[in-house]
């Protein structure tokens, strides 16, 4: 039986720590940070027998202006998969529709590929993931040796230091004004500036993940954002000042994040979804050995899945990458409630 479940139940946090393909973002602290910041419901759909989870997917209801009722697995998000034995899905996914139907939800969008009859697939992309290994320089070998390898050593040998965040202010202050110049010349609204806060209190500051900062001298001149919890780790943000780009701060942190992955004994590093038309990021993504292969979402119920609304966004990016940054900050406040 399929019931809507409560994410400070502990049942829920014990059978996503025993699923070895239990993600960052299936972690209940996830959901519990973009409830917080925007406002949404969050909860999770969970498959359960005589008390015991034995399956299940965390969830958020979300509401677009003039728009109806969803629920999102997750907003936000780049992959996030239900955790059910295989022989279980169709059951599952007939259980949660009719969850859906009784709460008076018009459709359900799942970031993840599912069969079944009902279901409308929308590309989203791809996805890069690079299996680890106890040495990582095993892993080192895999890397493009003219695009990665010869840019990760220019940054050894440069001036560069690299560190991980240990404060609220490393990701919310530091890493936070790298991060919306960034946003501003890629032409997109900022997150607001309480997200990062309340990833750290909910995630980093709790062993979910860390920031790596790079430094020339007493500048900050790079950052990344990485979630990390149950084998896997997850490229999630990253950030830099253009100025500093030939000294390679992104290659230094990328590995330097890969290696520590490595050695703390986690399986798989995630670089996360590029768009299929953003040829320079895929190749980045690619160069560091991944696995790239192809990403959909998944609605249940109501109409097809249509353009996501993150696609009209695309009309303000010369007003953005115009504007002061308060005008990015402002956007990212205004808009992001309302593109999950």
């Amino acid at each position: 039986m399929t019931t809507v479940l409560d994410l400070a139940d502990p049942r829920w946090l014990a059978f996503v720590s025993a699923s070895t393909s239990a993600t960052p973002f299936h972690h209940p602290a996830w959901a519990r940070l973009l409830s917080e910041c925007y406002g949404f419901r969050a909860f999770a759909l969970a498959l359960e027998q005589d008390g015991v989870i034995n399956g299940g997917l965390p969830a958020m209801e979300v509401k677009r202006p003039l728009g109806a009722r969803r629920w999102v697995a997750l907003p936000f998000t780049d992959h996030c998969a239900p955790l059910v034995a295989e022989g279980d899905t169709a059951q599952f996914l007939a259980e949660v529709a009719q969850q859906a139907e009784r709460a008076g939800i018009s459709q359900i969008e799942v970031h993840a590929p599912l069969v079944g009859s009902g279901i409308h697939l929308r590309p989203e992309g791809v996805i890069h993931t690079l299996e680890l290994a106890a040495d990582p320089q095993e892993v080192r070998r895999l890397f493009h040796k003219s695009q990665v390898i010869r840019s990760i050593n220019r940054a050894e040998k440069g001036p560069l230091t690299v560190r991980r965040g240990d404060s609220a202010a490393d990701l919310a202050e530091v890493y936070y004004g790298l991060h919306a110049r960034t946003r501003r010349k890629q032409g997109v609204p900022v997150q607001p500036r309480r997200f990062f806060e309340l990833l750290w209190k909910h995630m980093l500051s709790r062993g979910l993940g860390f920031v790596l900062l790079a430094y020339s001298g007493t500048t900050p001149i790079a950052g990344a954002v990485f979630l990390a919890w149950n084998g896997t780790i997850t490229y999630k943000y990253g950030a830099s000042n253009p100025d500093y780009l030939p000294l390679r701060p992104n290659h230094l942190t990328m590995w330097e994040a890969i290696r520590w992955g490595c050695e703390n004994g986690y399986r798989t590093f995630s670089l996360g979804r590029s768009d299929l038309d953003n040829k320079g990021l895929r190749d980045f993504k690619n160069g560091w050995g991944t696995h790239e292969e192809e990403l959909q979402y998944s609605g249940i119920g109501g109409d097809p899945l249509g353009l996501p609304m993150e696609g009209m966004l695309g009309a303000l990016a010369i007003v953005i990458r115009h504007s002061p940054l308060w005008v990015t900050r402002s956007l990212g406040e205004i808009l992001y409630p309302f593109v999950a």
